[in-house]
């Protein structure tokens, strides 16, 4: 039995629902029912009724949650007491970030929280590759775009709007595009592994993949944003890489009626992290400063 079960539990039976449990608590569903199932295991008696339609506490369960609650009012109570002695955090800190987002927007942030929070170390690598975090020892990965399903716990931070666009330069010798059909015959920079695949726009309240085509992939932004500058073709890239470039009349925005959905911006860090002081006051400020990002 782990301290987690107890939580998971509790949830389950406030929820009433697996997958709703699963939700709030930012877990997988499946990740619920087994630690459930080996809750129930460990105990030898069931605590929950299971059918297609309805979950429900067994007699068990609900004398087993009364003791769970206890139990975790305990703890709180016992690392409250501790956390107001020890006022101060501290810690080393293992943390994987983004190479173009993390220089525009976590650097600066991370020189703040640290100044904030003296005590704390922290060790950082920008990259684009997805660390494998338990593996390699990371505590919190921050992460652009959608994940797939893990058993790690994500919270979301926020959401950076995309454009499309292109130099004055191309579009004078390759035509304005006007509708999201007209990229088929255009020169198309394409960016990570979403945009190997063609482009998600809107058209007419609906989404739908257009196979556009062009000289350059990359999992650079920057890399595909200097390529557009130069006059190579149109790119679909976060608000944030093509800002200034668009403020300076670099680039100009195209097909805004047809904008993607924005990439969602989110935090990742392994189950047995979520109880660290560090990462619990490190995201919170991380959520308060990067609110309204774009």
């Amino acid at each position: 039995m782990q301290i987690e079960d107890l939580r998971i539990f509790l949830a389950v039976i406030k929820a009433s629902s697996f997958t709703a449990a699963a939700d709030q608590l930012m877990l997988s569903k499946q990740y619920v029912s087994r630690r459930m199932a080996a809750l129930e295991e460990s105990l030898g008696a069931r605590l929950l009724n299971r059918n297609t339609r309805k979950l429900s506490v067994t007699e068990a369960g609900q004398v087993f949650s009364l003791h769970a609650q206890r139990i975790l009012d305990d703890i709180y109570e016992a690392e409250q007491a501790v956390s107001e002695r020890r006022q101060e955090l501290h810690g080393t800190f293992r943390i994987s970030i983004p190479m173009s987002f993390g220089m525009s927007h976590l650097s600066p942030l991370i020189a703040e929280f640290l100044s904030l929070h003296p005590a704390v170390q922290f060790q950082v690598e920008l990259g684009d590759r997805h660390v494998d975090l338990i593996g390699e020892g990371f505590d919190i990965a921050i992460r652009i775009g959608s994940l797939s399903d893990s058993t790690l716990i994500a919270r979301r931070l926020g959401e950076l709007n995309r454009v499309i666009c292109a130099s004055p330069a191309y579009l004078a010798r390759a035509g304005t595009p006007q509708v999201p059909d007209d990229l088929l015959n255009h020169a198309c920079l394409r960016f990570g592994r979403e945009g190997q695949y063609g482009w998600e726009l809107q058209q007419e309240g609906k989404r739908r993949m257009w196979d556009v085509r062009g000289p350059i992939v990359s999992n650079n932004g920057e890399v595909l944003r200097d390529a557009a500058i130069a006059g190579l073709g149109v790119v679909l890239l976060p608000a944030f890489i093509v800002g200034p470039a668009l403020a300076r009349g670099d680039l100009v925005t195209l097909l805004e009626a047809n904008q993607p959905a924005p990439l969602s911006l989110n935090a990742l860090y392994p189950q047995h992290r979520q109880r660290s002081e560090v990462n619990r006051v490190f995201l919170a400020f991380l959520a308060e400063r990067l609110a309204n990002v774009a």
